[in-house]
């Protein structure tokens, strides 16, 4: 499985890395498409600037560093995510195939989108890998049900214990009663 991820993993990557590093040469180029889903989401998300152009640079940029982590192995699971948050302005602004009027041109687009949503599932996919290690929940659980049995058997323990003393305070009482004279 190694193996398969040292393969793919580059493969992913590299639609991401010549996408970003060609729209990262001519931003202006992609800003007027963008400016629909671009201007909207800078709205809601205060530290993101107001200007297309821009934001179409940082979106290169996403993709060019987390495309190149990702191609290297480094971070894999960050990258892979961040790439895929990257690719839905992308996919909304380039490919949306359901405001052409073209009939050939509205159905290339929509191959585009469906090209698109596929990378999206990849890298969804890429983002769950855990190299086949358990996942951090599991092993959550597994923590905690080993945690629950030691409570439970640490709470026999003490309950063993605290009933071998009481026997022990019964038996103490029972020979000072028969010591103390009668009343």
């Amino acid at each position: 499985m190694a193996i398969l991820r040292t393969v793919a993993r580059p493969l992913l990557a590299s639609v991401f890395i010549s996408g970003g590093l060609r729209t990262l040469r001519d931003p202006h180029s992609v800003a007027a498409l963008a400016d629909p889903v671009a201007q909207p989401v800078a709205a809601r998300v205060p530290p993101l600037p107001d200007d297309t152009t821009r934001l179409v640079r940082i979106n290169s940029a996403v993709q060019i560093g987390a495309g190149a982590l990702l191609a290297v192995g480094r971070l894999p699971r960050a990258s892979a995510l961040a790439l895929a948050v990257s690719l839905v302005p992308t996919t909304l602004a380039g490919h949306a195939w359901w405001t052409v009027e073209d009939p050939g041109e509205r159905s290339r687009q929509r191959v585009q989108f469906s090209k698109n949503l596929s990378l999206f599932g990849g890298l969804l996919i890429a983002a769950a890998d855990t190299h086949g290690k358990p996942s951090l929940a599991y092993r959550s659980r597994g923590a905690a049900t080993v945690g629950a049995r030691s409570a439970r058997k640490a709470g026999h323990a003490v309950g063993a214990a605290v009933t071998d003393r009481a026997h022990g305070v019964r038996s103490a009482a029972g020979a000072v009663r028969e010591h103390l004279p009668a009343v």
